[in-house]
């Protein structure tokens, strides 16, 4: 066996021995940090439902039917907005008292927004809080402000819709201004959200 042939064997097997070595050191980062991420994720999420749920102690995942909720929106006619997530609210008994709905509306003017939304048991809307967004500065990202987060608060109403003329009923959202885009999809969004919270248990006012 020439030298030649000896180096390129010697090169193969220090590469494979590198390959493996970062192989089970990528292993082992992984296993001690999976768990600190997931409880990272998971009080991210129960941080984000609590933001839209005050009274609630505790969430648990709902197991929806992706299918049956896309159905549901295209029904409604809200193409462009999907149901990411949906989770219980429980009181400090265990009773269920309303849902947790993670939506996104793909009509944004700057992309996906997608928000949290918390719904009460007789179909009250307890409030939203937006997970991302990357509107027009100063315009559509006026979304994430408290005077317009405030319209949809303690809302009990099958569908809202916007208006540029200044809102008279519960229903009625104030556009913002230079924004309609934004406020479009932030309703059609919402929208969604209602509409799935009809269609399951719990929906339409039944307790």
């Amino acid at each position: 066996m020439n030298e030649q042939i000896k180096s390129m064997l010697r090169d193969a097997l220090i590469l494979l021995a590198i390959t493996l070595v970062a192989g089970l050191a990528l292993g082992f980062v992984y296993e001690v940090t999976k768990a600190p991420i997931a409880n990272q994720e998971l009080k991210a999420k129960n941080d984000a439902c609590a933001e839209v749920f005050k009274d609630a102690t505790s969430f648990e995942s709902y197991e929806f039917d992706g299918d049956a909720a896309r159905a549901v929106l295209d029904d409604a006619g809200l193409a462009e907005e999907d149901i990411d997530e949906v989770m219980t609210a429980l009181d400090d008994g265990g009773n269920q008292i309303g849902y947790v709905l993670t939506v996104t509306s793909h009509e944004g003017y700057g992309g996906d927004i997608t928000f949290s939304m918390g719904v009460k048991n007789d179909g009250t809307l307890n409030g939203i809080s937006i997970l991302s967004i990357s509107e027009t500065a100063g315009l559509g990202m006026k979304a994430k402000t408290d005077e317009f987060g405030e319209q949809w608060k303690d809302k009990k109403v099958d569908k809202f819709e916007y208006t540029k003329s200044g809102a008279t009923a519960d229903n009625q959202i104030d556009a913002i201004s230079g924004a309609t885009i934004t406020t479009n999809a932030m309703t059609n969004g919402v929208n969604a959200g209602l509409a799935y919270f009809a269609s399951i248990e719990g929906g339409s006012g039944n307790e």
